[in-house]
């Protein structure tokens, strides 16, 4: 089969403005979409609502990671692991030299229960909806007695695809349609119409699906109608954003936690791992924790979206991991729902801000949410779109290591690594299993989940070499909206510090969270806006004609990470 040769347009080879490459970064919660010229991206749940027809099924979308039946068992699981962290906290000292105490749940129970709301005002009415389809944070507007499915087309870093109502991947592309081009229309003011005019840069995760990136770059390049784009790794994009060549990044999202070593814009296969954990489970975690001391405001209901949001602000001002601070502590917060009056609420809080944030290292708190799992990308199926992929390369090189019996090894190993047959040709992402080098194949079992420390030294182990090895443990960057907690970093470096291997000790540990002062949660999107931009990206777009000529294969040849 004859392949025709492409030869890339005068276009190419020119800068473009900034201010005309829209950059869109896609989370499980919340999306960011801005133009690369842009302080700041656009900010708004990655959501949307549809009114149902007449007898139509019913199906909603949790704003938080749902918490499972709770068994008899799994409270037993949920308060071993709650003791195990406190007596662990109580071991620790201030820093005055002080020990660390904690107040017993019972005593702050007893607080809380004699905490009465105190009406501070009217509230103000439901909005009127009329609109059938609401996008974003208006979707908090839709009185829930109102006959409204609500879709999150993103869950645990990747598409939502599921068997009821609206799950499917048409439907999932659909709402990203629609999601997007309503921002891009009503929140930058750029008509559809203009599109062909502007560029994008999409950011993707690490792990990723070749089939759901073809879905993508058909829906900006044909439905959206964008004149050129280009993918960017978020573990890429971060790097970029902080100003840092190479970095072990750990991006700790809303509902996962992905961590990849990145050389100079390179994320490195091997290293990539992604566990089903983020804030949202913490704030589950944290919820738990509050409930069982008493939690004053007794109507709270994780299926209400404005109560899920009152949480998560609870975890982002009052959690922290500062062992300073301990001892019962008075906190306010107000709950303002449409259709009911203000009030506002004083807690009392103990250990639990510090215990929740901590779960990320202590894992079986987070079975709250159900069981988890660590992903790594596997071997990619061939695509009949694409005849010269990874798969031809693989065969061709296997010939030759045939004939070069003296061939590198660790070459060999990716040859045997990847030719493992995958178990369905319609999944690209193996679960539960970590594969060492030869010989050191591990394998969790389900249910288990590697904490946060576990997974960054299993991440860099992976790395190819020792000089990499090195340059990892030196420079951790933490990005992502899940990391707004004062003081996790210093407890991840602590216990790094303890764990590193005997050769690496040498090395300077250093862990960065707030890079050049940008916001965590945006450090992916600023990296992909600044990558966008430099003479380097030139070669990286492809244009709308070239899509429809070539398909994949043009994707292979321009994408920016290792097809």
């Amino acid at each position: 089969m004859s392949v025709p040769a492409y030869e890339p347009g005068p276009e190419h080879f020119q800068q473009f403005p900034s201010n005309r490459i829209i950059v869109i970064h896609p989370g499980s919660h919340y999306v960011r979409i801005g133009r690369a010229s842009d302080l700041l991206p656009v900010k708004q749940l990655h959501c949307i609502a549809r009114k149902r027809r007449p007898g139509g099924k019913i199906y909603r979308d949790s704003f938080i990671p749902p918490s499972v039946p709770k068994t008899k068992e799994l409270i037993e699981e949920l308060e071993e692991c709650r003791l195990q962290i406190s007596h662990t906290l109580q071991s620790c000292v201030q820093s005055n030299g002080a020990r660390r105490y904690a107040t017993p749940p019972q005593q702050i129970a007893a607080f809380n229960r004699r905490s009465l709301p105190e009406c501070v005002n009217d509230g103000d009415p439901w909005p009127q909806v009329q609109c059938d389809i609401i996008i974003g944070d208006l979707v908090l507007d839709i009185d829930p007695e109102l006959p409204y499915n609500i879709h999150f087309p993103y869950r645990r870093g990747d598409f939502n695809i599921h068997t009821e109502v609206g799950g499917s991947i048409s439907s999932v592309l659909n709402d990203l349609y629609t999601i997007w081009s309503s921002i891009i229309e009503y929140k930058l003011g750029i008509p559809l119409m203009e599109l062909v005019k502007y560029r994008c840069v999409l950011l993707i995760p690490d792990l990723y699906s070749r089939g759901h990136l073809k879905y993508l770059m058909s829906l900006l390049l044909k439905d959206l109608g964008f004149g050129h784009c280009f993918f960017v790794q978020e573990s890429v994009g971060a790097t970029f954003g902080a100003g840092i060549g190479s970095a072990c990044v750990v991006d700790i999202g809303d509902q996962k936690t992905a961590i990849s070593c990145v050389e100079d814009g390179i994320s490195h296969k091997t290293t990539r791992l992604r566990m089903d954990y983020g804030a949202g489970d913490v704030c589950q975690a944290l919820s738990w924790m509050f409930h069982k001391s008493a939690f004053p405001y007794k109507n709270w209901n994780e299926n209400i979206p404005r109560d899920v949001i009152l949480m998560r602000n609870l975890y982002e001002n009052f959690c922290h991991v500062n062992l300073d601070v301990c001892g019962p502590q008075e906190k306010t917060f107000f709950v303002d729902h449409p259709g009911d009056v203000i009030n506002k609420y004083t807690l009392q809080v103990g250990d639990e801000c510090i215990i929740s944030p901590l779960s990320m290292f202590y894992t079986d708190l987070l079975k709250i949410t159900g069981s988890k799992s660590t992903k790594i990308q596997n071997r990619q199926p061939s695509d009949p779109e694409d005849p010269f992929d990874a798969e031809f390369l693989r065969e061709t090189g296997r010939k030759r290591e045939t004939a070069d019996p003296s061939a590198n090894e660790s070459q060999q190993f990716e040859a045997t690594n990847e030719a493992q047959p995958a178990t369905n040709p319609d999944e690209d992402i193996v679960v539960d299993t970590l594969e060492g080098g030869p010989g050191d194949v591990v394998s969790l079992a389900p249910g288990q989940v590697l904490a946060l420390d576990a997974a960054i030294l299993q991440s860099i182990d992976r790395c190819p070499n020792e000089e990499l090895k090195r340059k990892m443990y030196s420079n951790i960057l933490i990005v992502g909206g899940g990391v707004k907690v004062h003081g996790l970093n210093l407890w991840l470096q602590n216990r790094l510090a303890l764990q590193i291997p005997y050769t690496y000790k040498t090395e300077q540990l250093e862990i960065v969270t707030s890079p050049k002062d940008i916001d965590p949660a945006s450090t992916v999107w600023k990296g992909a806006a600044v990558m966008s931009c430099l003479e380097s990206a030139i070669e990286l777009w492809i244009n709308q004609s070239e899509w429809n000529r070539f398909g994949l294969r043009i994707l292979r040849e321009r994408a920016p990470f290792i097809w």
